[in-house]
This record gives C-alpha cells, sequence and structure tokens, in this order.
C-alpha cells in the first residue's frame, strides 16, 4: 500500500511563518510587494530557484535527523524530554489568515516549548551567532515569533535546532517577547486586510518593486519636481563614475592577462596575487537550436514587456 501523500495548503489563504519576515521587510528572499502579488495569485510562489529548491528538499529530509539529535542531546544534558507533536498546524483563533507550522513540539523539563530544526551550511553559518543564545538571522526570529503569536497556551520559547555539521546540533532559543508580538501583529494584520484582501499593493522597498507593480507604462510623460530632477543629475554622475571604472577595469584586465599570458598563475613574493586558468564554460547555443529545431525553440521563447530606465541625451531629446 502506498503511503498517503501531505497535501501542501494554499499559501494564498494565510500569512505563515515564513511570511512574516517578507511582511516585515526584514527577509532576504521576498519583499512586501512580491508577497503581495503571491498573496493576490498575480504571481505563483517560484519554486524554479535550484538553489532554494535544494535547500527546502535537505531541510525536509533533515527535519527528522535534527529532531532526534537535539532530542538526545537535551536528555544528555540532564533534561527531561517528551516529543508532543511534529509539524502540526495552528490557526490564530481571532484571525484565520494567521498561521504556522511547527516543526515539532516537546515537553522539556515540564514546559511545552516549541521547537524548529534548520539545516545551516556555507555562508549562511556567519548570520548565526553565539550557540544557546537568541542570536539567530533576523528573518528566522520573526518566523519563530510567529509561531509563539499564533500557537495556543501563551508557549514562551522555541528552541532552534541548527545542524551545523554533522557530529553536532547547536541549540539556539527565541523567547517571547510580548511588545514585539503586538507590533508583529498588527502589521500582519494590516498587511492582510489593506492590501491582500483590499487588493492595494504596498509601498515598494526596491527598484524590483517598482517594476512590478508598474510592468507597462502608459505612454504619457509627468513633469519632474525640482528634487526628482536632481536625483537625474546625480544618477547621471554615477553612471558616468561607473563607466569610468568599467573602462578602467577593461584596461587594468588588459594589461594584466597580457602580462601573465600564457601562464596560469601570476605571483609576487612566491605568493599567488592572481590566477587566469582555463575553465569550462556550458552554455546553450541558442542560434545552433534555432537552426535545427526551430519548433522546439519556438515552444520554449517566451516574450514579456520589460521597462529599462535609460537617461537620454539632452541635447538629443527623447530615448
Amino acid at each position: 500500500m502506498n503511503a498517503p501523500v501531505a497535501i501542501a495548503p494554499d499559501r494564498t489563504k494565510f500569512l505563515g511563518g515564513s511570511d512574516a519576515a517578507a511582511v516585515l521587510g526584514v527577509s532576504p528572499y521576498a519583499t512586501p510587494v512580491e508577497l503581495w502579488h503571491e498573496k493576490t495569485g498575480r504571481k505563483p510562489k517560484d519554486n524554479s530557484d535550484p538553489v532554494l529548491a535544494k535547500i527546502r528538499e535537505r531541510g525536509q529530509k533533515l527535519e527528522p535527523f535534527i529532531r532526534e539529535m537535539v532530542i538526545d542531546k537535551l536528555r544528555d544534558e540532564g533534561h527531561r524530554v517528551e516529543l508532543l507533536a511534529c509539524n502540526q498546524r495552528y490557526v490564530d483563533p481571532e484571525y484565520p489568515f494567521l498561521s504556522c507550522e511547527i516543526d515539532f513540539e516537546l515537553l522539556l523539563d515540564g514546559a511545552h516549548i516549541n521547537c524548529d530544526a534548520k539545516s545551516v551550511s556555507g555562508f549562511a553559518r556567519k548570520k548565526w551567532g553565539e550557540v544557546d543564545t537568541e542570536d539567530v538571522p533576523i528573518e528566522y526570529a520573526a518566523q519563530f515569533m510567529h509561531g509563539l503569536m499564533v500557537c495556543p497556551g501563551r508557549r514562551q520559547r522555541c528552541l532552534v535546532a541548527a545542524l551545523r555539521s554533522f557530529d553536532d546540533v547547536d541549540i539556539f532559543w527565541t523567547l517571547r517577547d510580548d511588545e514585539t508580538i503586538a507590533a508583529m501583529r498588527q502589521k500582519l494584520v494590516r498587511f492582510w486586510l489593506d492590501h491582500v484582501v483590499a487588493d492595494v499593493p504596498p509601498d515598494p522597498l526596491v527598484f524590483d518593486d517598482i517594476k512590478a507593480l508598474f510592468p507597462l507604462d502608459n505612454g504619457a510623460a509627468v513633469e519632474a519636481n525640482e528634487d526628482i530632477a536632481e536625483k537625474v543629475r546625480q544618477l547621471r554622475e554615477v553612471k558616468a563614475r561607473i563607466k569610468a571604472f568599467e573602462e578602467a577595469e577593461t584596461a587594468l584586465k588588459f594589461e594584466i592577462a597580457e602580462f601573465i599570458s600564457p601562464n596560469a598563475r601570476l605571483s609576487f613574493g612566491g605568493v599567488d596575487i592572481a590566477t587566469w586558468k582555463a575553465q569550462n564554460d556550458t552554455r546553450l547555443d541558442q542560434e545552433a537550436l534555432r537552426t535545427a529545431q526551430p519548433e522546439t525553440f519556438r515552444q520554449f521563447t517566451r516574450t514579456k514587456a520589460i521597462r529599462v530606465l535609460r537617461l537620454p541625451n539632452p541635447k538629443r531629446g527623447k530615448a
């Protein structure tokens, strides 16, 4: 008999723990505008990023392993531990659009606590602080506080089990802070009611937000005020500086590469200061594909409108 397949909840119907960081503007993965696009169905959540997909898959596979490791560690330290639940989803009784799923829950020395399992690798390790503290990445802190807010019984702590090596699991904490929860709750509720339900986008935070909110132009012109005109002047100056630096970079690379050729490394005082090694670079030959398989090429070709912010030469008129 096949094992039952868990059906993922429709995330357009609620704000979960990972959404809290986006609403608060502290997520490295989504801005409030991007989250609004997802929750209103304008843009499905992008699951095509192979790096993020691999992180999610690894986390799901390692979660039982991390859970057992942290339970064993707590018992070895002399704590009384009982596993109460795994992957339980809770819904806020006042605002049903606030929801959370807790990786696992423990009865630790008589106290019911939330627990979250994280596998930490690569550069992400630098975002974590001292073990046994609350020094966790801010986007995770928002997620854990969201869980403490939604779960019943005013739980006071979330244990964070961070697997940073297969030899041991590090324990961090997020402690309940009612003042922070109250502020978070207000922002989450207002985001849902004022933006998702009202179908009104939140204010943009980054340039890509503006492009997402206004993918097409109306063909009209708008008169700049003095402040915006000054910013255009500053942007021209910045772009000129960037161009000058790019030209300087190109000239320096040419002189260094000419000196190195045909060697692979450049040393100074016996220490390598630059390398120029051959390496494979695999890319799709679009012209060859278009010629050999024109139907396939057309099938996978997509055209979309894009907007590019350009600064036309005032002496030449419009761009």
